[in-house]
């Protein structure tokens, strides 16, 4: 499959009589103009590499405590059910 490279093919319709700036029937994603993943075509390294630095840029960090919070309990849960002694962690 690698002796075959493909594109995605992009319909480009403009309607004949529309005056405004642009493509009225063109369809974005609502972030689209937030992510830097997405435009040019990247090798899949470049986006992996671009994803990283997006993700080190990121200001968002209250999710990354909500995680962890919400793994500690699902291991709790677990334990609880598979009838661990907790005991062994108290003195």
């Amino acid at each position: 499959m690698g002796i075959i490279k493909r594109s995605i093919k992009k319909f480009d319709y403009k309607p004949r009589y529309y005056q405004g700036e642009g493509n009225p029937y063109e369809v974005k994603h609502k972030f689209d103009e937030f992510r830097t993943t997405i435009g040019k075509n990247k090798s899949l390294k470049g986006k992996f590499v671009s994803a990283w630095d997006e993700l080190k840029e990121s200001k968002g960090n209250g999710v990354n405590r909500t995680l962890v919070a919400i793994i500690l309990l699902l291991t709790l849960i677990f334990l609880f059910i598979i009838d661990f002694d907790l005991s062994i962690f108290i003195k």
